[in-house]
């Protein structure tokens, strides 16, 4: 396992011009390199394994904590593209512990709803066997005993809290959680006392908010370069035809976008994320950015859930091989539509290679006015306006 040191790391990018110096961003790596340091002199947790995501039917102990606390997390936050995910990533490649997770925050979050699903579903004789108690209606110590099991070091990206239901979990979780000795690393656009403004029921959410600054070195990036637009910045998002040559500038984008050698293409990683209990496969994604074909997403029987993952996930998608879109494939265009909804409403950047130019993009009739509607969204994706968006649904905080 490598243990590379945060400030190492930040160094060779400095050096080789992939980073302008940035008082911020050597602020927020000498925090995640304090931690790194606290991390090596971290008791062994029990798990010694890679993570393998237990269930509860498959939880077989309790966690005994360890008589030292747990050291303290951080909290990077801050505008679009300033390079939270970027130095969270760097410290999480090289952190010196066995077991840890790297999340996107909303797809933690759909996980715990499903372990709270199905906690509850469980009978009282179930709920003993795996180490509970029978009458015991707060699942939130016996989950937190599951997801420290599996890892110790939790890192969350792009940490919002818009919903409800999430807001009331959250208080109870991390409250177990921090007391079962987890280790928090965390990105978000907002500053720890903006989280859930305005929400409902918000002074419930309050604690949740507290132990945050308490149990995290909270640290601001506003530097004064978003280095996600300027890899952007006057590139072309629509390609055609599809070709070698439009798939080949593609790829450059997607290098450029993930701070990856071209000549690696063969280690980019795919990856897996969770829609209603069921796995929808990223051919091939890296640090905020996937790629699919048209095919895989919209030839297939995919829906708004599966979209709208993707959407909440990853700050840029780049699909491929986008064809012209005929009376014929109405099914697959309606989902292209979906699929552009979801991403717009997201401010998700879009970048993709076609058959046609985007005015002949669709030649059917049966969906003309939908598609109006999507050519104008591709239209303005494409647009400076659009591409200085940050990433996240863009409605106020219930």
């Amino acid at each position: 396992m490598t243990t590379a040191l945060p400030e190492t790391e930040y160094q060779a990018l400095l050096q080789a011009s992939e980073l302008q110096p940035d008082p911020d961003q050597a602020k927020a790596v000498a925090a995640l390199a304090r931690l790194h340091r606290d991390l090596i002199d971290l008791p062994a947790t029990r798990n010694r394994g890679e993570r393998s995501k237990p269930r509860l039917s498959t939880v077989l102990f309790s966690w005994l904590g360890d008589p030292k606390p747990a050291p303290r997390g951080v909290y990077l936050y801050g505008g679009v593209g300033r390079g939270k995910s970027m130095l969270m990533d760097l410290f999480y490649r090289g952190a010196p512990v066995v077991s840890k997770r790297r999340v996107h925050f909303h797809e933690f979050m759909l996980d715990i709803h499903a372990r709270l699903k199905e906690w509850h579903a469980l009978s009282a004789r179930e709920k003993v066997q795996l180490g509970g108690r029978a009458n015991d209606d707060d699942p939130m110590p016996f989950i937190a005993r599951t997801i420290i099991q599996e890892s110790r070091l939790l890192c969350f990206d792009e940490l919002q809290v818009t919903d409800i239901a999430d807001a009331m979990v959250l208080t109870r979780l991390f409250k177990e959680l921090f007391v079962q000795g987890v280790i928090v690393v965390a990105t978000s656009n907002r500053e720890p006392d903006e989280l859930y403004k305005n929400g409902l029921n918000r002074q419930r959410f309050l604690p949740f908010i507290e132990q945050i600054k308490e149990k995290l070195e909270v640290v601001r990036l506003d530097g004064p370069v978003d280095y996600r637009y300027s890899r952007l910045k006057g590139a072309q998002t629509y390609f055609y035809p599809v070709n070698e040559e439009t798939t080949m500038q593609l790829a450059a984008i997607f290098f450029r976008l993930t701070d990856r050698r071209i000549e690696d293409r063969a280690k980019v990683p795919s990856e897996e994320l969770t829609v209603k209990g069921r796995k929808l496969f990223v051919p091939k994604a890296a640090r905020g950015v996937a790629v699919f074909s048209f095919k895989r997403l919209c030839a297939n029987p995919l829906g708004t859930a599966d979209y709208l993952a993707i959407a909440r996930t990853y700050h840029t998608v780049i699909m491929v091989a986008i064809p012209q879109l005929t009376a014929e494939m109405n099914d697959s265009t309606r989902r292209f539509v979906h699929f552009i909804d979801a991403l717009y409403e997201h401010g998700v950047k879009f970048l993709c290679s076609a058959m046609v130019p985007l005015p002949s993009l669709y030649t059917g009739g049966d969906l003309s006015f939908e598609f109006e509607r999507t050519k104008s969204r591709l239209t303005e994706m494409q647009s400076e306006d659009y591409l200085v968006r940050g990433h996240g649904k863009f409605i106020v905080d219930q």
